[in-house]
């Protein structure tokens, strides 16, 4: 067996992302063969993640990002086991490749995002080769994408929770979008507007006030006045156009927006 050089070792590691031992051993099995080495490397990483596959990934990073003249966004998540995997800039950097070529190619689902190729090699299968790297299960488990006349994304610190909104005008003060960007992250609302709003959600609410208001020993007339007042409370609470603005609770996201329109919106949290 011939001698493996520490060049070829580094070289190994640069393409796989194995740790040094692991170039090593690979290098001596293969006779020094680095495309031999690289597919050992892939297999054993195979392996792990198929004995890792019952796991449960509960970890892992939420990234989104807009185009360079942001009328296009995506947003993307790469789940592992644990926090301290989540925390690796090798990890994040393989989310952020990924994010990137959903960005440049936009395909039009979480399984035609796994099928595009990053260095010519598919991404479900980079997903799969740092699984066997780490040790740990990862998962590419959501993706979603914007196209609109304006597009703003908002990552919190520590990315585990992101947003990704869509306006109607690229004119929308660039501190508005990043504002309704954090405003969607750190409020969570179900809907855009009131109208979007099941008609059984509204009518279940409309009981439960009923109740409470019958048990206040509200007469029967009084309590359906009341309730409209209810129910407007309530899409100030689920629905983003009518919520308070968290900078300003004199305002409104859609006093805010000036006669802009979202068009789309979404937010994932870990």
């Amino acid at each position: 067996m011939s001698e493996v050089k520490t060049a070829d070792i580094v070289k190994l590691r640069k393409l796989t992302g194995a740790g040094m031992m692991d170039c090593k051993k690979a290098l001596e099995e293969s006779n020094g063969d680095l495309e031999k080495a690289m597919e050992l490397i892939r297999e054993r990483g195979k392996a792990i993640a198929n004995k890792r596959a019952d796991r449960e990934a509960g970890e892992g990073v939420v990234l989104a990002k807009a185009n360079a003249n942001s009328t296009k966004g995506a947003i993307i998540v790469l789940n592992c086991e644990t926090d301290f995997v989540a925390k690796n800039q090798d990890f994040i950097g393989l989310a952020a490749k990924i994010l990137d070529q959903a960005l440049a190619n936009e395909p039009s689902d979480l399984e035609s995002l796994k099928s595009l190729t990053i260095d010519g090699r598919k991404v479900e299968d980079l997903v799969m080769d740092q699984s066997g790297v780490t040790g740990e299960k990862f998962e590419l488990s959501y993706y979603e994408k914007i196209a609109a006349e304006k597009v703003v994304f908002y990552i919190h610190p520590g990315n585990k929770l992101a947003s990704l909104v869509g306006f109607n005008t690229s004119n929308l003060p660039e501190q508005v979008g990043k504002d309704i960007a954090m405003q969607i992250a750190a409020s969570n609302p179900r809907y855009l507007t009131p109208d979007q709003v099941p008609m059984t959600e509204i009518e279940k609410e409309k009981e439960i006030y009923r109740e409470q208001l019958s048990q206040e020993g509200k007469p029967a007339e009084i309590i359906e006045k009341i309730l409209a007042g209810k129910i407007n409370r309530y899409f100030t609470e689920v629905c983003l156009t009518k919520q308070e603005f968290i900078k300003d609770e004199q305002q409104t996201i859609e006093q805010i927006l000036g006669g802009a329109v979202i068009e789309k919106y979404y937010r994932f949290q870990l």
